[in-house]
């Protein structure tokens, strides 16, 4: 049995601290999922009508353009005050600041290039927020318990959902509400991980050298951008794929149902995600799960693109949802230990996170090539392929863990 790298000498955190690192994540996700999934496709529907897909594509890909610089900019600038012996910390606060003028800036936008512009800067914020954020968890989370904290990562995608659901549900009047009920609870997930004291781990030392670990980081990088691409799809077109399937309904109308399905989707690899992290720091092996939860996701996204129906397409997506989630919970805590400099954390997960912004370049591409506003079949068998192709990819690394 291989043990995982770091666990040697590094005392463990306590479970409250592991929560407030995966609420606080959690409040990361619901920054930007309510507002990309649900708001935004129904306020380019309204004002492109037809041509939503063309609008919504440059949109997205504009923002994030802003959102890949962003992340490895902050992430270098949280670096930059950790060595002069000072905190992460206040790099979030900045982000959360940042992310109240975006929700504004969204709220009072009328155009197309007005929508654009406000949709950079909330990259550029949400960004801001998560590239500190997740360099913490990398600082102070050890790595024997690096797949338990990834698992907890999964609570990030329901609670958004949930929250997203909720703010429909309880017919809030006008964008400008609904942002603000978002950024109350993005506030409600964060401050508490804020306001806990900053406590490095004890370094890891398997004796791995750097080189080593930047093959296994590049094979890994690799891995989750061909699984995220799926992923960013379906996170900005799922609105639009289930009125391709069911015309009868509006993309208005599609929004309340296509929440509820979210949040049950995203809830129930919770349990599955926290298991296998646990199981996977105790034998010390995270590449059969992480291949596994791929070929699932895979399964998933095959029955999207032969569904006709919601009857048929709600659990394949609800299976996607589940290999999906529990690939990425695994795969955060798997790359933080890959990671070949601790200096260097808050940059070199800025060129992680580049597997979730480079897919919202490539995802919208895809999908203005293959998919027609009637048809998302042809697009749905290509992100089923490439998803397939990440987890095997993870076989080709060389390190136990």
């Amino acid at each position: 049995m291989t043990t995982d790298s770091g666990s040697g000498g590094a005392a463990r955190r306590g479970m409250g601290f592991i929560l407030l690192v995966a609420l606080a994540n959690a409040g990361g996700v619901i920054a930007f999922l309510p507002l990309l999934s649900l708001l935004l496709p129904v306020r380019i529907a309204e004002i492109a009508g037809e041509a939503r897909i063309g609008l919504f594509t440059a949109t997205v890909i504009a923002g994030a353009l802003a959102a890949s610089i962003a992340n490895i900019a902050f992430g270098w600038a949280s670096d930059r005050a950790l060595a002069r012996g000072r905190q992460r910390r206040p790099w979030v606060v900045l982000g959360l600041i940042l992310l109240a003028a975006s929700f504004v800036a969204v709220a009072l936008a009328q155009t197309p290039a007005a929508i654009i512009l406000a949709i950079i800067l909330f990259q550029v914020a949400v960004n801001a927020l998560l590239s500190p954020m997740f360099a913490i968890m990398a600082d102070e989370v050890p790595g024997a318990q690096m797949g338990l904290a990834g698992g907890l990562i999964a609570l990030g995608s329901p609670l958004a959902s949930g929250v997203g659901a909720l703010m429909i549900g309880l017919g809030l009047a006008g964008v400008g509400a609904q942002l603000g009920f978002v950024f109350a609870a993005v506030l409600i997930c964060v401050v508490p991980l804020l306001r806990a004291p900053a406590r490095p781990a004890a370094p890891a030392s398997d004796g791995a050298p750097a080189r080593l670990l930047g093959r296994d980081l590049a094979i890994a990088w690799t891995a989750r951008l061909l699984v995220q691409i799926a992923g960013n799809v379906l996170s900005l077109y799922l609105v639009y794929y289930f009125v391709s399937i069911d015309p009868d309904l509006s993309a208005a109308q599609q929004v309340g149902p296509i929440g509820q399905l979210m949040t049950i989707a995203y809830l129930l690899p919770l349990p599955v995600a926290i298991l296998i992290g646990r199981w996977s720091d105790r034998i010390g092996q995270r590449k059969p799960f992480l291949l596994a939860a791929a070929t699932i996701a895979a399964i998933g996204l095959l029955g999207l693109a032969l569904a006709r129906d919601w009857s048929f397409a709600a659990p394949a997506f609800a299976l996607y949802a589940m290999g999906s989630s529990v690939f990425l919970s695994i795969h955060s805590g798997f790359a933080m230990q890959l990671l070949p400099s601790a200096q260097n954390r808050g940059r070199d997960l800025g060129l992680i996170n580049l597997t979730n912004t480079l897919p919202a370049l490539l995802g919208p591409a895809l999908a203005w090539a293959l998919a027609t506003p009637h048809d998302f079949g042809p697009v749905m068998l290509l992100l089923a392929a490439l998803t397939l192709i990440g987890g095997g990819l993870v076989l080709g690394i060389r390190q136990q863990r």
